[in-house]
C-alpha cells in the first residue's frame, strides 16, 4: 500500500530511500530527522539507525504495485540527490516513475544542482516525463540559485516548495515554473513566517500566472496556524497535470 500523508498538496509518500544530512539553514529543525530519531535503537523498527542515510532497494517498485492513480511524493524522509545515494539507484527511481506513468511523481531535492546535471544526462534530447515533477525547495532569497538550477532543467513540470520560509523572497524570477507552494515552518523550535513574505510570493504568482498553494503558517504543530491567506485558502495546482488513468488491466 501507498503511505498515505497528511500533507495537503500530494496523495502518498514513497520512499526508496532515507535519512539525509543538513545542508543549509533550512534543515535546521528538519521533521524527518526529529521524526526519525526517536526510534533509533528500536530494533527492528524501519528506523533503527535513525536518520542515517539507507537506501531502501525492497521499496523501489511499489508505485508499480498501486493500482489506483496517485500524486505521489517522493523521499518525504530523505533527498534522492543527496551526494551518497549513488547514480545507479537513482536510475532505478527514475525507471520506476517511467514506468508508473499513470501516477504523477514529485521530486523535491535541496542538491539542485545534482538533479540538474542528472536530468538533463538522462533526457538529453527531450523533457523528462510531464508525470514525473521536478522541484527544489528553497527557503530564503540566499538560496536563489536552486531556482536557476530547476529552471535549468529538461523538465516538463518544475515546481518549488518555499517551505519553511524563513525569510522573504523579494523579487522571483518565474520563468518556466509551473507551481509554487509556500508554507511556515512547525516543531518545537518552529521559526515564524511573516505575511508580508507568503503574500508577495502569492502575488508575484498571480502576475506570472502560475499556479500557488499556501500550505500552512506553522507553529508547534504544522495545523496549529491554519493555512487561510488573506480570507483563502490557496489550492492551485499546476494546469498542465496529466491525464491520470489506472493500472492497465493486462498488468494487474
Amino acid at each position: 500500500m501507498a503511505r498515505e500523508t497528511a500533507i495537503e498538496w500530494t496523495d502518498a509518500t514513497w520512499n526508496p530511500v532515507t535519512g539525509c544530512t543538513k545542508i543549509s539553514p533550512g534543515c535546521e529543525n528538519c521533521y524527518a530527522e526529529r521524526f526519525s530519531e526517536r526510534f533509533r535503537g528500536v530494533a527492528g523498527h524501519p528506523f533503527e539507525t535513525g536518520f542515517d542515510l539507507q537506501l531502501r532497494p525492497n521499496r523501489l517498485r511499489q508505485p508499480l504495485e498501486w493500482r489506483r492513480a496517485k500524486m505521489v511524493f517522493v523521499n518525504s524522509m530523505s533527498d534522492l540527490f543527496h551526494k551518497e545515494v549513488p547514480l545507479e539507484f537513482i536510475d532505478r527511481v527514475f525507471d520506476t516513475m517511467e514506468a508508473a506513468s499513470w501516477h504523477s511523481f514529485q521530486v523535491l531535492t535541496k542538491r539542485s544542482s545534482r538533479m540538474r546535471d542528472y536530468v538533463n544526462n538522462r533526457y538529453q534530447t527531450q523533457s523528462a516525463p510531464s508525470h514525473i515533477w521536478l522541484g527544489a525547495s528553497v527557503e530564503d532569497a540566499a538560496k536563489k540559485s536552486r531556482i536557476r538550477h530547476v529552471q535549468g532543467m529538461n523538465a516538463s513540470t518544475r515546481f518549488l516548495s518555499l517551505e519553511p520560509l524563513i525569510g522573504p523572497m523579494g523579487h522571483l524570477d518565474l520563468t518556466s515554473l509551473n507551481w509554487i507552494i509556500v508554507g511556515g515552518e512547525s516543531g518545537p523550535r518552529a521559526r515564524p513566517i511573516q505575511i508580508e513574505w507568503a503574500r508577495e510570493i502569492r502575488d508575484q504568482c498571480i502576475t506570472a500566472g502560475v499556479a500557488f498553494f499556501f500550505k500552512q503558517w506553522g507553529g508547534v504543530r504544522p495545523k496549529a496556524g491554519g493555512r487561510i491567506l488573506d480570507g483563502l485558502e490557496w489550492n492551485e495546482m499546476p494546469s498542465i497535470t496529466p491525464a491520470r488513468g489506472t493500472l492497465p488491466v493486462a498488468a494487474e
